[in-house]
Order: structure tokens, then C-alpha cells, then sequence
């Protein structure tokens, strides 16, 4: 059965193209075919992975299902592993959705023929409350939220949640949240990270660090598991994985 697994944040800035990346490479490192759909028009995702930001038609055709899929889809360097590019376009993905017959449908039909090829979808979806973010909750299966720890990341996780809530009660995506760009040497964190997990039981044990691995990778454009797999984050993104795939499979972490 095929996972559509969504980085979604309200908020930019958070971490969701890193873990997009560092988590869609793991999955298929674990012998998963994996997909990566860069739903993001800056395109860091596929910046990472080396491939172009194009897609032949743009987004509105993709979207209207005038375009095959398959033949957008590129190979990366890791075996398992490929990308739905990104596209200047979807500046306008909004617009393209909405003069579309059940727009917030549109991008879970783009993906309904590639299930049957990959066992991992993974969207880095951009920061917006848009029609995009509502076609990615009819899409995915589960929203993987990073929340930095910061005094209002309680407040945006709940908007979160009740924007979730009041979509389409025949498809909520189960949400899998998670500490992200964190420094335990301040107090603030370590108070904000503990709270958090106490009052909300959806938010996973690990947390990824605030680490300058995590900045490397606009230069080295590669998982973090490519130059630095010692590291305190590719530890952490390796044991988020682990949390995440076995909440997915409904069996507590011990």
C-alpha cells in the first residue's frame, strides 16, 4: 500500500525541505520505491537532488491531467529514489486548481497512477493556507508538521489542526509532528520541547537539531547521510524515520 506522506507547515522557515529530503532518502535507503513530488516553486528540493526545476507544460497542465506524469519524473544519484521536479510555475498552482472541477482533488488524481509504482510519495509542500494545502490534505495520508521551538509554535500547530478538522471528514490525514531546528543548550527549548510533547500527543520524541549539517546541504547538495552520516542530524533523521514509520504501522516506540 502506497504512503503519501506531506511536509507541511504554515509557516516557512521550519525545516520541511530537509526533512522532505532527508526522509524520502531513508525510505528508499530501506528498500522503498520512493517518490519525492517538489510542490515548491523556489524548487529546494530538487535543487538538492541536482535535477532541474522544470517541468515540460508547467503545473497548470499537470494538474488538468494533460500532462503524463511518468515522463516528468527524474532519477536522483540514490537508488530507489526519484523527483517530481518543481516548476516556477506552480507560483500560480493556486489559480490553475481553482479554474479546475474539484480543484482540491486534482493533486491526489495527479498521484492516483503512480501508486501502483512507488511505496513512498513525499510532497514538500510550500507555507500557505491555500488550495494547494487543501488538495495536499485530500492527498496525503499523513502531514508530517516540523514546529520550531519558538513561543508561538503552539498557537500555529493549532490552526493547523483545525484547518485539518474542518476538511473533509472522509479524509483527514493523520498528522505526525515533530521538533525541528532545535538547540537543548537554551532553556527556552528545552521548556517549549517539553510542553509540547506533554500537551500534544501527536508531536514524535525526536527532534531534529539546530545543526550545521542541516545548512550544509544547499552546498553540498546531498542528504546529510552523503557527507556527514556520523552526524547529530543524520542520527536524528534516521531515528525520526524509525518514530514515523512506526507510527504509521499503528505499533508504539518503545
Amino acid at each position: 500500500m502506497t504512503r503519501v506522506l506531506a511536509t507541511y507547515n504554515i509557516k516557512g522557515g521550519v525545516g520541511k525541505t530537509s526533512a522532505a529530503v532527508n526522509l524520502a532518502y531513508l525510505a528508499a535507503a530501506r528498500g522503498s520505491q520512493t517518490l519525492l513530488w517538489d510542490l515548491d516553486p523556489q524548487g529546494a528540493s530538487t535543487f538538492v537532488f541536482r535535477v532541474k526545476p522544470r517541468i515540460k507544460g508547467g503545473g497548470r497542465k499537470l494538474v488538468r491531467g494533460k500532462t503524463d506524469v511518468d515522463d516528468l519524473i527524474k532519477e536522483t544519484d540514490h537508488p530507489r529514489l526519484d523527483v517530481l521536479p518543481a516548476d516556477f510555475s506552480y507560483r500560480h498552482m493556486d489559480l490553475a486548481l481553482a479554474d479546475s472541477k474539484n480543484p482540491t482533488r486534482r493533486l491526489a488524481r495527479v498521484l492516483e497512477p503512480l501508486r501502483v509504482e512507488y511505496d513512498y510519495i513525499f510532497l514538500d509542500c510550500p507555507p500557505s493556507i491555500s488550495l494547494v494545502s487543501e488538495g495536499v490534505f485530500e492527498a496525503a495520508d499523513a502531514l508530517l508538521v516540523p514546529i520550531v521551538p519558538a513561543t508561538l509554535s503552539s498557537r500555529t500547530f493549532a490552526q493547523l489542526q483545525d484547518v485539518v478538522a474542518d476538511g473533509d471528514a472522509s479524509h483527514r490525514p493523520q498528522v505526525l509532528a515533530f521538533l525541528s531546528m532545535v538547540d537543548l543548550r537554551k532553556r527556552l527549548h528545552r521548556e517549549l520541547v517539553e510542553s509540547l510533547q506533554a500537551d500534544h500527543p501527536e508531536v514524535l520524541r525526536t527532534a531534529i537539531p539546530s545543526a550545521s549539517d542541516v545548512e550544509r546541504m544547499g552546498l553540498e547538495r546531498t542528504v546529510v547521510d552523503g557527507f556527514a552520516p556520523k552526524g547529530r542530524a543524520a542520527r536524528a533523521y534516521r531515528d525520526l524515520w524509525e518514530e514515523i514509520s512506526s507510527r504509521l504501522a499503528g505499533t508504539p516506540v518503545p
